[in-house]
């Protein structure tokens, strides 16, 4: 596992320099809640989702009611279910590991794991945990470092969670390089304008991720065709 850690470093770089920013905001954004390290390692660590992390502390913080806590937060997260129907194939032969993958698997590790072959020497699974460990690690550094911080300092976040838009950015402009056949990145691109115009920005993500599926899932067969010519 050394070994896969190691080999593995570089395709995360990206990653480490997003998050550890943004947890380090999250951290701080806890801390002015009054909420300690110790929250913040917890909630990195079972949660692992910045969005959502953002999304509960100012629901708690409000007062919001747990039953609508879990609601927002599932449908929030709800993009993950299509994240993993095109992960079936490769996390199937990961045995009682691919629990953990299936539980870790963010925006960026899905653009990494989606994009990106394993290294010389280093299986599928291995590759796969290794990424997901060490992403997962990076934002609970962030995230418990900004706790510590901002209990001590005063600090203005102002502008920080643009990070994550600009590394997810860089991803896609990756994702798009290493495949030849672009029109699979082309549905996922108007679709949502079409179900934005229509349905506004409050109700558009669900039915934009079931259309973007549908549509790819029919054209699967069209797609494996033309990767094998």
């Amino acid at each position: 596992m050394i070994n896969a850690l190691k080999k593995s470093f570089k395709y995360t770089l990206p990653v480490l320099f997003g998050y550890i920013p943004l947890g380090f905001a999250f951290g701080i954004m806890l801390a002015a809640k009054g909420y300690g390290p110790e929250w913040a390692f917890f909630m990195s660590v079972i949660i692992f989702s910045g969005t959502g992390q953002y999304l509960i502390c100012s629901l708690l913080a409000a007062g919001a009611a747990i039953p609508h806590v879990i609601l927002i937060t599932f449908l929030l997260h709800f993009r993950y279910f299509f994240y993993g129907l095109s992960m079936i194939d490769k996390y199937h032969k990961a045995g009682g590991i691919k629990w953990y993958m299936i539980f870790g698997l963010t925006d960026e590790t899905y653009a990494i794991l989606s994009t990106e072959k394993p290294p010389e020497g280093i299986t599928r699974g291995a590759f796969y945990t290794a990424v997901t460990f060490m992403n997962h690690c990076y934002w609970i550094i962030g995230s418990v470092l900004g706790a510590v911080v901002g209990g001590i300092l005063p600090f203005s976040t102002k502008g920080i969670e643009f990070v994550m838009t600009a590394l997810f950015s860089v991803l896609v402009v990756e994702q798009w390089k290493a495949h030849k056949n672009h029109f699979p990145a082309l549905i996922g691109f108007v679709l949502p304008i079409i179900s934005l115009i229509i349905l506004g920005s409050e109700h558009f993500l669900i039915p934009a991720l079931l259309a973007v599926s549908v549509v790819l899932m029919c054209l699967r067969p069209v797609f494996e065709k033309e990767e094998r010519l």
